[in-house]
C-alpha cells in the first residue's frame, strides 16, 4: 500500500513538471524602454533603433582600448552565438556600444573584432559615431547601467552587464558578461532566452 502511495505521488509531481515545462514561457526580469539612437557600425554602416527592431537583440558596452573585462566580455558573446547556432536560432542582433567613442571609430572597432573567432560576423554591429555625454546618458537612461570617462585616465568605467532586447526594443532581462566565479557566464541560459524570445514572438 505504501509503495502505490509513493508511486501515485510521484506520478502526480512528474505530471506536473511536464505540465510546466510544456507550458513554458520567458519571464522578463527588467523592462527597460530603449531610446532611440542613430549610430554607425564598424562597417561604417548607420544603424538606428528601428535597425534592429523586429527581432531580438543582445546588448553590451565595451572599449577597443579596454586593460580587464573588455576582452573577455567580448569572447563571452562568441560563446553565446556558439550556444545560439549550435540550437539553431539565427533571427537575431549582437549590438556592441562604444563608451569610449572618440578613440573607438568604425575602423578600429573592425579591427578589435577581428581579434576573436566570430561564428558569425554578419549578426555583430560595434557602433560609434557620437559623443562621450551621449553614451553616459543612453546606458543610463536606456539600461540603468553606468559609464563614466574619468578625468585622469583612459579607462572608462562601465558594467559587465548582457542585456537581452526584445523585437520591440525593451532589454527584458540582464546577465552578468564577465564572472571570474568558477560557473562562469550562462551562456545556455541566455542562448535559450533567445530562442524562446523568437519562439513567442513567431506564436503570436
Amino acid at each position: 500500500m505504501k509503495k502505490k502511495y509513493m508511486l501515485l505521488v510521484m506520478l502526480l509531481i512528474l505530471s506536473v513538471l511536464i505540465s510546466a515545462c510544456s507550458n513554458y514561457k520567458f519571464k522578463a526580469a527588467t523592462e527597460y524602454e530603449v531610446q532611440s539612437f542613430h549610430v554607425t557600425d564598424h562597417r561604417g554602416e548607420e544603424v538606428s533603433l528601428e535597425t534592429f527592431k523586429g527581432k531580438p537583440w543582445l546588448a553590451m558596452f565595451i572599449f577597443t582600448n579596454c586593460t580587464t573585462i573588455c576582452s573577455p566580455m567580448t569572447y563571452n558573446m562568441t560563446e553565446i552565438q556558439n550556444k545560439l547556432i549550435e540550437r539553431g536560432v539565427e533571427d537575431y542582433n549582437i549590438v556592441a556600444f562604444s563608451v569610449d567613442p572618440a578613440t573607438d571609430s568604425p575602423e578600429v572597432l573592425a579591427n578589435y573584432l577581428s581579434r576573436y573567432d566570430v561564428p558569425d560576423e554578419s549578426k555583430w554591429h560595434l557602433v560609434t559615431g557620437y559623443d562621450q555625454k551621449f553614451i553616459e546618458q543612453f546606458a543610463l537612461n536606456s539600461f540603468k547601467s553606468l559609464v563614466k570617462m574619468p578625468e585622469n585616465s583612459d579607462q572608462v568605467l562601465h558594467q559587465s552587464t548582457f542585456f537581452l532586447v526584445d523585437e520591440k526594443g525593451i532589454a527584458v532581462k540582464n546577465y552578468s558578461g564577465y564572472s571570474e566565479q568558477e560557473e562562469g557566464v550562462s551562456y545556455d541560459t541566455i542562448a535559450i532566452d533567445m530562442e524562446t524570445l523568437i519562439e513567442e514572438r513567431l506564436q503570436q
